[in-house]
């Protein structure tokens, strides 16, 4: 949480600044520690004294936190003790959270802790492999060259995240568009037309006559299809939310066409670089088997990852365990069992996380080229569809009245 405190110093200083804490009570005990004196302290976005409690979400910008790394990495290598870094570092951040967590990380490294201790009290907030990375750098005493391999890794994840989410941007505009023009037609032209129709007392054709039909019950219970709707999405959203579900949801996913395909191999290729980037560092395989299965976003192959470090763990060799687990793909396992029998596993992981990240992009480009032109078609299709069925019974009267 974060408190807005005020403070005053041993000299008589008044200080007023925003600290995160995991309770008020914690905080106040640190800041006195500190020889701090605390004359008021409040939960941030408190009115009056009185707190809303409301549920915040404390997150670190990606931006900001690898730029703090690459910076701490070049002082390090520059031969700059590693408290002055810090000291000179926090003072450039312009996040309250962060600087405030490195003013704690800051005082805590000046104190004898850690680094690596010092950052995960705040754990909550920096991914686990930061955190193994941090702790691989001060056992190896190559702190910076491994910061520098975090921050390349990090950048690359994000790039691949990146690349796939803009390749589906287009097809989402078009499915919306398609969307709006058809509820467009549906709730206002389609009723326009029945209105006409109804004033000649003709019969309609079928097909019309169905879509009239949808139309009114479409209007005639929308808010209750809407709620609907919205029901049935906070119950899917309610259940992969549970214990356990999540992972279920997450095989589903995987079960998907073409998309299922980019979610294995993105799960594959974060995996493969998050190993890469750990070994890197100097952590053994088994520490960082446990790490990489709680960094991959996929809860499912998470869950694969967590069974195939305890089969490591038990004596049997990385390939076989990722082999009898059939959850990654077999170029992966192939390149991995090389890897291990050449002592090259590392560089292996590298290789096979290139390997996917190019698989992705070109199925992802793949896929936008095929799909562009069939949502247009499609599209097309179903517009032309109801826009001639609407207009039938016109050419029907026409050709009455011309007889």
């Amino acid at each position: 949480m974060e408190f807005r405190c005020r403070l005053a110093s041993p000299n008589g200083e008044i200080v007023e600044g925003v600290y995160v804490a995991e309770s008020e009570a914690r905080l106040r005990a640190e800041l006195e520690d500190k020889g701090l004196y605390v004359l008021s302290l409040q939960p941030r976005g408190a009115i009056g004294g009185l707190s809303l409690h409301l549920p915040q979400r404390q997150s670190i910008n990606t931006r900001e936190f690898l730029v703090f790394n690459q910076e701490l990495a070049t002082l390090l290598k520059a031969g700059m003790p590693l408290v002055q870094s810090l000291d000179l570092l926090k003072r450039r951040v312009t996040s309250p959270v962060f600087r405030s967590v490195l003013d704690d990380v800051h005082e805590k490294v000046r104190s004898g802790t850690a680094l690596s201790d010092a950052f995960d009290a705040h754990g909550e907030l920096f991914p686990r492999v930061y955190m193994a990375s941090l702790l691989a750098g001060e056992r190896s005493g190559n702190l910076d060259a491994v910061l520098r391999r975090f921050v390349e890794y990090t950048k690359i994840i994000d790039n691949v995240k990146r690349k796939t989410l803009s390749a589906l941007v287009y097809p989402v505009i078009l499915i919306t568009l398609a969307l709006g023009i058809v509820g467009i037609i549906v709730l206002y032209a389609v009723p326009a037309f029945s209105d006409f129709y109804s004033s000649f007392g003709a019969d309609l054709p079928l097909v019309t006559r169905i879509i009239v039909r949808t139309s009114a019950i479409i209007r005639g219970q929308f808010v209750l299809l809407l709620a609907g709707a919205a029901g049935l999405v906070l119950l899917v959203l309610a259940w992969v939310r549970r214990p356990g579900q999540r992972a279920k949801f997450d095989h589903l996913l995987l079960g998907l066409p073409m998309l299922g395909g980019v979610a294995r191999k993105f799960s594959t290729s974060q995996m493969a670089r998050t190993l890469a980037t750990l070994l890197g560092g100097g952590l053994p395989l088994v520490n960082a088997l446990d790490i990489a299965a709680k960094s991959v976003s996929n809860r499912y192959m998470a869950r694969q990852l967590e069974t195939v470090a305890v089969r490591v763990r038990e004596g049997e060799s990385f390939a076989a365990a990722l082999d009898a687990r059939k959850a990654f793909p077999d170029v992966a396992v192939k390149m991995a069992e090389v890897g291990e029998s050449t002592g090259a596993l590392q560089d292996m992981l590298n290789t096979v996380a290139d390997f996917y990240d190019e698989e992705i992009s070109t199925t992802m480009d793949r896929f936008v080229t095929l799909i562009e032109p069939t949502l247009l078609v499609v599209m097309g299709i179903i517009i032309a569809s109801l826009l001639l069925a609407m207009y039938m019974p016109l050419f029907q009267l026409s050709s009455v009245l011309s007889q």
